[in-house]
């Protein structure tokens, strides 16, 4: 199979569209991550994602819809302070899970009756699900365990010969995925963090809670990024406290091969001051968000070992950015 890189047109949106209804994939733009798109009503087109992935089939998918779906098809309860927070945040990088009306592939959900919706910002993507007119799951578009994709070629880099069409929609400005928030209960749960914090949430509808993983036997998780190692390099990784700078910077000392350190901006200089190759994730929140996933990759690239320090900063949406990492890359204290 020839893999395309296209950018979006009326031709290629048409091309897209074909492509979903026959059963195929086609990935496509977020503002968050690229998607690895197919039609959610379809069972072997949905089947086909966690093939072409290599994902688990206990990890749910987001059917992802435009702003203008009628949402009463695909969920069976719509509590006020959930549409309080459409309303606020979408489109935008908020996934909402409700129950289910149970008209999308069982494979979705993974069995379960809830359902996990989310309404992207992203112009292409839009343009791409107004085309359609259906509910398209898209998980990033990336291997299992990979790091995500922030653009075509990151998409490329993975599945060249695996599917036909990348839809090209630029660099992501998000980064990281899209916080998923559980709207079944009376209260919001905060399932994955990201760049809506559960701070943002509880300041519309007055409360939210944040989900701590204790599954008991035979428990199916409501939301992707909850479980596994994910997002991954494919070279060493060590994760350090930022505290233990100087313990890092010994440790690259000693490092075999070509090493690299990410890191916020304020510390590149103790490293570069040591001959060491330094990936900036730079100094704000919004930048290190941006550009975790792109230097994930680049490590991947230029080095054997990435020596990875958290930023300072713990609270907001570096919730989501230290999420990401930590999954990412293995501490330190695992490895001793």
């Amino acid at each position: 199979m020839q893999t395309e890189i296209k950018q979006i047109t009326p031709q290629t949106l048409a091309e897209a569209k074909h492509i979903i209804l026959t059963g195929g994939v086609v990935a496509i733009p977020t503002e968050t991550v690229y998607g690895l798109g197919g039609n959610a009503f379809d069972d072997e087109a949905v089947r086909r994602i966690f093939e072409v992935k290599g994902r688990p089939n206990d990890n749910p998918l987001i059917a992802h819809v435009h702003s203008d779906y009628d949402l009463s098809k695909i969920i069976d309860r719509d509590p006020p302070y959930a549409q309080k927070l459409r309303e606020t945040f979408l489109p935008g990088p908020l996934t909402l899970v409700y129950p289910s009306t149970g008209k999308v592939s069982p494979y979705v959900s993974c069995g379960l009756n809830t359902l996990a919706v989310r309404i992207p910002s992203h112009t292409g993507a839009q343009a791409f699900l107004k085309e359609i007119d259906i509910p398209i799951v898209a998980p990033s578009a990336n291997l299992s365990k990979h790091v995500s994709p922030t653009s075509a070629q990151h998409v490329y880099d993975d599945f060249a010969g695996k599917i036909p069409l990348i839809l090209d929609g630029g660099v992501c400005v998000g980064g990281i995925e899209s916080t998923v928030c559980d709207v079944t209960g009376d209260v919001p749960v905060v399932l994955r963090p990201g760049l809506i914090t559960r701070e943002m949430i509880a300041a519309v509808v007055g409360s939210c809670e944040e989900y701590v993983p204790d599954l008991k036997k035979g428990e199916k998780v409501k939301s992707p990024g909850v479980l596994y190692k994910h997002y991954s390099p494919r070279c060493k990784t060590v994760l350090y406290a930022c505290e233990r700078t100087a313990e890092a910077l010994e440790f690259c000392r000693k490092a075999e091969g070509k090493v690299a350190v990410l890191c916020e901006e304020k510390i590149v200089e103790a490293f570069s001051k040591a001959g060491v190759a330094v990936l900036s994730l730079g100094d704000t929140e919004t930048e290190m968000a941006n550009r975790l996933y792109d230097l994930l990759r680049e490590a991947e690239r230029i080095c054997d070992t990435l020596i990875a320090i958290e930023p300072q900063k713990k609270d907001g949406v570096m919730v989501g950015v230290l999420n990401r990492l930590r999954k990412a890359c293995v501490s330190v204290d695992i490895l001793h």
